[in-house]
């Protein structure tokens, strides 16, 4: 484990526990994911923040593919499923939300530049597990407008930097487009009142880093 310099009992826990643990200060999450597989004593790692788990079932599906050797793949990827105040969305852009967490790191890690919403890649075959990796990303409502909108600077300063720029259009129609697609395309109104608050959510998650990135190409700080 590779812990940030935390100010609570989260060393005393994981050592107790039998946990490896090495301290870095935090620059990124994708850089300080790549750390930690590189200090690995495996070959095959497994890659989890702390707010998922491990569903039995994927459990079973990671152990039979690690006793038939992994069988030639270099990757696989699980649906995550995300606990939304009470309910696990199943629905929108919430779910199956597929992500690559199992793979061999001779053959890929966490690579680009991108520190936040940041993806492992591997060279060679990805397969699909059965299993769902449960999520529960959100302690309250304020605390995911504060995580949202933190993550919308991040990711607006690093699409400015690489060029792009938000126009007029996609103030108006990001935002919209990824409410009518979340929750009327993909169904995310099967889950009920939480979906909709979701689906509202995410499009002004969009709505904030498009607006941050108008400010950007205006000359405008947004930290």
């Amino acid at each position: 484990m590779v812990d940030s310099f935390s100010t609570d009992d989260t060393v005393a826990i994981a050592a107790q526990r039998g946990a490896r643990v090495l301290q870095r200060a935090f620059d990124g999450f994708r850089s300080q994911k790549q750390f930690a597989i590189e200090q690995a004593a495996h070959d095959w790692v497994l890659c989890l923040d702390a707010d998922e788990r491990v569903s039995p079932p994927l459990r079973e599906a990671i152990e039979a593919e690690r006793a038939r050797g992994f069988d030639g793949a270099a990757a696989y990827r699980f649906a995550r499923l995300s606990e939304y105040f009470g309910k696990f969305l199943r629905h929108g852009n919430a779910y199956p939300d597929r992500v690559l967490r199992l793979f061999d790191r001779r053959r890929g890690g966490w690579r680009g530049t991108r520190e936040v919403h940041e993806a492992a890649s591997v060279d060679g075959a990805v397969r699909t597990l059965r299993g769902d990796l449960v999520h529960h990303p959100y302690r309250s409502l304020d605390q995911q407008l504060a995580k949202t909108q933190r993550y919308a600077r991040m990711m607006a300063e690093h699409d400015f930097a690489r060029g792009k720029r938000a126009t007029l259009a996609k103030l108006v129609l990001a935002p919209a487009w990824r409410f009518w697609r979340g929750y009327v395309l993909r169904a995310g109104f099967l889950d009920g009142w939480h979906g909709l608050v979701y689906a509202y959510v995410r499009a002004n998650y969009v709505r904030q880093k498009t607006i941050m990135l108008w400010m950007l190409r205006n000359g405008q700080r947004v930290d």
